[in-house]
């Protein structure tokens, strides 16, 4: 950095002391290391526009913290030419951090954005802390990352209080599946399997072939139903009864994963195989239980058997109990949303079959989930979007089959209200005749709906684009959505008119890093769904329907962006990042309310953060900006 003629060096340590330990990573620095950075700053004074750091200066040798004022950064856009602002520093951010770590110029060229005040540690001491200061080491190197850990740590050290440590559903299934599991032949007699089963003391045998590929499973369950129903002799061959292509995982797939496909599909054992599809372990659902006891797969088939509405709205409860649990040990904000989405699939396609035994309307139909639920990223506060697509019967006009189904949709969308779905108010549900039509009529709606890009269109579009099937045939659906995606692809002017819409959801940050507060309801609130999150949906949803990805969900979106080369691989860890951060601000925020006796919202006082989360908030709104920037940029908004 060239030398400033404005520099002083006669400031008090123990006022920057005080300034450091307000700010992230300095608040969690012995004193002694503090001491030593605020001994050896330099405080320097940049005026409006003037060029903090540039890449024309070498390699960097000074780290630099915002003391006062805000710094931007500008890189060239080499498509077009033009200058990019790609980010900004506001007070107690550090920089240019990659760069110094990296011994290298910096890539971007740092500008003063009004009169600024940087604090400057010479690269001297700042090897000096770096090597002493565990806390200022780990920021350094994993930035922003190593915040989230001590959001993550303050919301698990609330909840472990109560429920106790233990391991994590991120453990690799092959520390600690049951190793060498007993297997048999598929010629093998029942009796022989039970008594072996007896014998070794476990619930299931896996019937593997000649290379000990599975191909069945053999459970106490299947006994129980065998003899129940007396559906073979125990002298025959267990290939008769099994469970024919058993689930099976990968070794280095994790927990979270085989709990969630057991959880699903109501699997009480998953087989763990290596890259030669042979069986190396087992994991039962009592392995998961007792790693974290997080009972993620009972809870599951609870739901998806029970015999009547009122047990289903009683399970709700469980449902809560079981996120603040995941929270407490540190799952990750996309692994909560999975679980929340898995578990309301479940309540969904168990209120669709209790309602199918006492009002069938004989027609087949698929039912559809918009929105939050068809991108499966719903929390606690939820409401339905949902429709069907039915096949119209032979001698039967669409209107006529639509007729039948209207009221048994109208039934299930009562009872989901009943199970804590709040109807929604827009209407935007099966029973709706609207969104109750044939695959005809929806290609036709569709059509229509991208060719008219109105303002409700293009207002809807951020619900309907977002589709997914929980309950009935799955082929129709993926027709469905192959025929939008090939039309969304081809409009331009439907995807710019969806982009100019998305950009009317700006970040809640103005110019002087400020907040800026949600309109109605209680004043001085931020609405983290509206503000925070819908700009990373959006954003992501347009340019996946602009380069067919059929993925409906917005980190996986994100991701098949970037593995397209769409998205530039750090920009898009840092989007989905931001992402996750805000929604774990706002899962915590929705477990709080319920724990006080409120009703889950999504608006909260940045006042009641503490200083760490409103600083993580504000970072995670920046990133949203600079993604919406790209958006401009592409569309030429």
């Amino acid at each position: 950095m060239p030398a400033d003629p404005h520099e002083s060096t006669s400031h008090n340590t123990r006022s920057l002391m005080l300034f450091l330990q307000q700010h992230a990573p300095f608040n969690n620095m012995d004193d002694s290391h503090l001491a030593l950075f605020a001994e050896n700053t330099t405080l320097r004074f940049f005026a409006d526009g003037d060029v903090v750091l540039s890449p024309d200066d070498g390699v960097v040798t000074e780290f630099n913290i915002v003391k006062q004022g805000r710094i931007c950064g500008e890189r060239e856009n080499k498509r077009d030419g033009r200058t990019e602002r790609t980010f900004e520093i506001s007070q107690g951010e550090c920089f240019p951090v990659a760069a110094l770590i990296g011994e290298r110029p910096t890539r971007t060229l740092h500008r003063a954005a009004g009169d600024t005040f940087c604090l400057s540690l010479d690269h001297d001491a700042f090897v000096h802390i770096f090597a002493d200061s565990e806390p200022f080491r780990d920021f350094c190197l994993r930035g922003v990352s190593s915040l989230l850990d001590q959001v993550n740590r303050h919301a698990q050290s609330k909840a472990l209080a109560s429920i106790g440590n233990n391991q994590s559903l991120d453990t690799p299934l092959e520390r600690y599946a049951l190793r060498n599991p007993i297997v048999c032949s598929p010629d093998a007699p029942i009796r022989k399997v039970v008594s072996r089963m007896h014998e070794n003391a476990v619930g299931s045998m896996v019937i593997t072939d000649d290379e000990r590929r599975p191909v069945g499973i053999f459970t106490l369950r299947d006994l129980r139903t065998l003899i129940a129903e007396e559906q073979a002799g125990l002298d025959d061959s267990v290939a008769s009864v099994m469970t024919p292509n058993p689930a099976r995982l990968h070794s280095s797939a994790d927990a979270f994963e085989a709990a969630l496909l057991m959880a699903e599909h109501h699997f009480a054992h998953v087989c763990v195989v290596d890259d030669d599809d042979r069986l190396i372990g087992v994991v039962s659902e009592r392995d998961l239980f007792s790693l974290q006891r997080v009972d993620l797969v009972h809870l599951a088939r609870t739901i998806g058997t029970a015999a009547h509405l009122r047990t289903l709205i009683s399970l709700r409860a469980d449902v809560g109990r079981l996120v603040e649990t995941m929270l407490a040990h540190g799952a990750a904000s996309d692994q909560i949303l999975r679980i929340i989405t898995t578990l309301n699939d479940c309540t969904v396609r168990r209120v669709l079959e209790l309602n199918l035994k006492t009002h069938d309307p004989g027609i087949s139909f698929t039912w559809l989930t918009f929105g939050s639920e068809g991108r499966q990223e719903q929390t606690l506060l939820t409401d339905q979007d949902n429709g069907i697509l039915f096949e119209t019967p032979d001698g039967m006009t669409a209107d006529q089959a639509r007729e039948k189904l209207l009221p048994f949709a109208g039934k299930v969308n009562d009872e989901l209200a009943q199970c804590g779905f709040t109807l929604c108010k827009g209407n935007i549900m099966a029973s709706n005749p609207k969104l109750c039509l044939s695959m005809e009529e929806w290609l036709d709606w569709f059509r229509r709906f991208i060719e008219s890009a109105t303002p409700e269109n293009l207002l809807n579009s951020s619900i309907f684009m977002d589709i997914r099937s929980v309950f009935g045939p799955d082929d129709a659906v993926a027709t469905l959505q192959q025929q939008v995606l090939g039309w969304t692809r081809k409009n331009t002017l439907f995807q710019k008119m969806m982009a100019a819409n998305a950009l009317t959801h700006r970040p809640p940050l103005n110019i002087f890093r400020g907040f800026i507060y949600a309109k109605g309801g209680e004043k001085h609130m931020l609405d983290l769904k509206k503000q925070g999150l819908t700009p990373f949906v959006d954003s992501a949803r347009i340019y996946a329907l602009a380069h067919g990805v059929a993925a409906s969900n917005t980190l996986e979106r994100i991701e098949r962006l970037t593995e397209a080369g769409i998205f530039d691989r750090k920009d898009a860890s840092a989007w989905k990042e931001a992402y996750n951060l805000i929604q774990m601000i706002r899962m915590r925020s929705h477990q709080e309310q319920l724990a006080a006796g409120q009703a889950p919202t999504n608006r909260i006082d940045p006042d009641d953060l503490n200083q760490l989360d409103r600083r993580i908030l504000r970072e995670s709104f920046r990133q949203a900006q600079r993604l919406q920037q790209k958006l401009e940029v592409s569309y030429q908004l």
